[in-house]
């Protein structure tokens, strides 16, 4: 008789989510930060048992909160029976030895829980080398003795060795060694893309990027715009690793769309600099699209938060860059709300477009503006024969062809198209431009 299959799935791990209100200190709603936090207890497949809001009016150096605070939350820990607190704030790495010796749980602050995310989310090998350094750096400062063994190792040659290095020691030691080659691997592969983008541009094919808050959209007006299917869920990080599709631009001419990694509130320090190389790709773009969830509370808020990281990587409009805000989901807009914000994008004179991924309502708007904003000059007037087959098929691919007029003696063109552009034409077809 054979015996029933055993279920070694391993049971899901409960929570406690804790969001610290500090007096002042951020102007967000502390309700929403606190949605926020469950949301991203809830990526790391977390159950939640309880989320509260703790008043913080000063931070105790040794544990965050009060002596009082710390009881509470104790009690609330052994009540549920949670297997983690999550507390959403940075966490010094005492103060996290010291609430774990006092919960008698695991507990992991903001920073450890977008890095832990982030690291399941990866799925390039540059995606997963960036994710790693950032957990070593964040680790490394986590390095607190915990255990009474090995307090030193023995070094020096025969029986009277020196005393050598603490394990704590060690352990820096050989967490700095995988930083140093993680760092050199990760300059391979910043080389390799950077080979990839120096290809790209030989192709005069514009560059846009789409940035935005976490869960605002980008991944469906991505798919949206260049027909694909990359995963998009109502899920915080549900895209992590870039990814880049050709788009085609009213008029025919192609370009390049890049969907980034989401941003939000208090990005960890140690993210943005080893993502560096992937926010790279907004770096580099023509065009940088916001996108934004006009239909949250938290809107303006988060639009500050993405604002924030763009002004760290010299992306923002003071920095000259062509910056548009993409108004997404006025498809879950009240009725009266609908008009309003469609009205205010017309009057903001191409700052921004009011749209819904889902939907496609002010999809073609934006595809417009994209095609007004990546032409340069007047369109060039270009006679070609009919034999010239080649050189027509070519304009269409790197230019946008504006008007077309067929005769019995040829084709007259009128074509917008960037320097680059021009200069390969007149290098193939010499005397076509006149």
């Amino acid at each position: 008789m054979s015996r029933p299959p055993v279920d070694r799935t391993p049971p899901p791990q409960t929570a406690l989510v804790v969001h610290p209100v500090r007096a002042g200190a951020s102007s967000r709603d502390p309700r929403a930060r606190l949605d926020e936090a469950i949301g991203l207890a809830q990526a790391l497949d977390l159950v939640v048992e309880d989320a509260i809001l703790a008043p913080l009016r000063t931070a105790t150096p040794a544990s965050l909160f009060g002596k009082g605070k710390v009881e509470e939350l104790h009690q609330l820990a052994e009540d549920y029976c949670v297997s983690v607190v999550v507390v959403d704030d940075a966490l010094t790495p005492v103060q996290q030895r010291n609430l774990e010796k006092a919960w008698e749980v695991k507990v992991i602050d903001r920073t450890g829980l977008i890095l832990e995310i982030f690291a399941r989310r990866a799925r390039t090998r540059e995606g997963k080398l960036q994710v790693e350094l950032a957990r070593l750096g964040y680790e490394k400062s986590r390095l607190v003795r915990t255990w009474t063994h090995l307090e030193r190792q023995r070094g020096g040659f025969g029986v009277m060795g020196g005393p050598g290095e603490t394990q704590i020691e060690t352990d820096r030691r050989l967490l700095a060694d995988k930083i140093i080659k993680l760092k050199k691997e990760l300059e391979e592969v910043r080389r390799t893309r950077g080979l990839h983008r120096a290809q790209r541009q030989k192709t005069p094919f514009p560059t846009i990027a789409l940035v935005g808050y976490t869960n605002a959209g980008k991944s469906t007006l991505f798919n949206r715009l260049t027909h694909s299917k990359v995963e998009a869920r109502d899920m915080l990080f549900a895209t992590l690793d870039p990814t880049l599709r050709e788009v085609a631009l009213p008029g025919g001419r192609p370009a390049i769309l890049s969907d980034t990694v989401g941003f939000i509130s208090d990005l960890p320090h140690e993210l943005v600099e080893a993502f560096r190389a992937t926010l790279e790709e907004v770096q580099e773009a023509d065009i940088i699209l916001h996108v934004r969830d006009i239909a949250s509370p938290q809107s303006q808020a988060e639009a500050g938060d993405v604002e924030q990281v763009l002004a760290q990587l010299s992306c923002g409009r003071e920095d000259g860059r062509t910056v548009i805000e993409v108004w997404n989901k006025i498809d879950l807009l009240p009725e009266d709300e609908h008009g309003l914000v469609k009205a205010r994008a017309l009057r903001s004179e191409g700052a921004a477009v009011a749209l819904s991924a889902v939907s496609g309502e002010g999809v073609d708007a934006l595809l417009a503006l994209l095609a007004g904003l990546v032409d340069e000059g007047p369109p060039l007037k270009i006679h070609l024969g009919s034999q010239d087959g080649d050189a027509i098929a070519w304009l269409y691919r790197n230019g946008r062809v504006i008007e077309r007029e067929d005769s019995e003696d040829g084709v007259d063109l009128a074509v917008r198209m960037d320097r680059q552009a021009v200069g390969r034409f007149e290098q193939r077809w010499p005397g076509a431009l006149g």
